[in-house]
């Protein structure tokens, strides 16, 4: 058994996800812990995934305040399990994407791991991405290899769909390699929204999109979006779905309310997901959720009664934290770094063949 931290800080931008796990043949979660972003580093994060001014210095800063939130997170775990630093085989870092660009072979990622491995004195282990891209693939989603460990023992045909900033799926079929892709937004326009409209960080429950009513003429416009018609391997990210994006797009619908379009974006994110299934629908037990998205019930509800003819679930109930599923995730592909295990899929992200991912920083 080996003690793994996994660090994971997602296009939501609300804050880290920190959590201390066991490895050997299965992965037991220990402790975990969640890092609300100060205002201004979330702020800065936000401004640097869109071109701006000075933007090499303001991230060099910004990674640096980010690795410093992490070590804070990591030494109260730490503390609180009464662990060293040396009993830890290695932080598994996802790091803050800040660009995602695969159609020109990059996407980039800022945590200074070099920074952490020096403030926490334990190795570091982070860059994942960089590797699938070199040979040839989209770089993410990284999960779907970590689902399919977790899940295809149990034998039933499952869909694992994490929503966060974006949501992404994954498909465990018995004997067969797990495949899945970015399906579209998640939470992330739901998010915008709700800020500029009421102040609050997110919508709770989903309570304010459950309150209005979905604009069919403004969902058909959000669905012309050409990624939609994309077949994977396929990601995307703030680059495309942003803020901008969707009120260039909602110029053609003045009059309509607040309510009534976050009620359409939260239709957008459940009919994306859903749209990704029928091909493996018939051959499925059920779809579970996890990220923040499991959170939202009427989410939750709209899956539900999109996909009549599976089981919805969260993957709580499948005996995995929904909260902590990427963290774990990261944890456990540090694991596989330093076992020299493929930690991707080529059926999920499209490269040339299985790669070992991730750089190591040693502590």
């Amino acid at each position: 058994m080996q003690l793994y931290i996994g660090l994971m800080s997602g296009t939501s931008l609300d804050g880290l996800d920190i959590c201390l796990v066991s490895i050997d043949h299965t992965l037991q979660l220990l402790d975990s812990q969640f890092l609300e972003f100060p205002a201004e580093l979330r702020s800065e994060l936000l401004s640097l995934c869109q071109p701006c001014k000075n933007e090499l210095t303001r991230l060099s800063i910004a990674e640096q305040e980010w690795a410093r939130l992490a070590s804070s997170g990591i030494k109260q775990i730490l503390q609180r399990q009464a662990i060293s630093p040396a009993a830890i085989a290695a932080i598994g870092s996802h790091g803050q994407t800040i660009r995602h660009h695969p159609e020109l072979g990059f996407s980039v990622q800022i945590g200074a791991p070099a920074l952490l491995a020096e403030l926490t004195g334990i190795r570091v282990i982070s860059h994942f991405r960089q590797r699938d891209l070199a040979a040839g693939g989209q770089g993410a989603p990284l999960v779907p290899a970590f689902h399919h460990w977790l899940f295809a023992a149990s034998g039933q045909a499952s869909a694992i769909v994490n929503i966060g900033g974006f949501s992404n799926i994954s498909f465990i079929l018995p004997d067969e390699p797990v495949s899945g892709f970015d399906c579209g937004p998640g939470n992330v326009l739901l998010d915008a929204w709700v800020q500029k409209n009421l102040g609050d960080q997110y919508d709770s429950n989903g309570d304010w999109a459950r309150s209005g009513t979905v604009n069919q003429t403004l969902l058909d416009s959000f669905l012309q979006q050409p990624y939609f018609r994309i077949s994977g391997p396929k990601s995307t990210g703030r680059e495309l779905f942003n803020l901008s994006w969707l009120e260039q797009q909602l110029i053609a619908y003045p009059a309509c309310p607040a309510e009534d379009v976050q009620a359409t974006l939260a239709e957008l994110t459940a009919i994306c997901i859903s749209q990704s299934v029928p091909e493996q629908g018939k051959a499925l037990h059920q779809l579970a959720v996890c990220g923040g998205g499991a959170r939202n019930s009427h989410l939750l509800e709209r899956l539900a009664h999109l996909l009549p003819g599976l089981k919805v679930v969260t993957t709580d109930q499948l005996g995995v934290p929904a909260d902590w599923m990427e963290a774990m995730a990261f944890a456990w592909l540090a694991h596989c770094c330093l076992k020299g295990v493929a930690g991707n899929r080529p059926e999920v992200t499209g490269a040339r063949g299985l790669r070992i991912l991730g750089a190591v920083y040693p502590a």
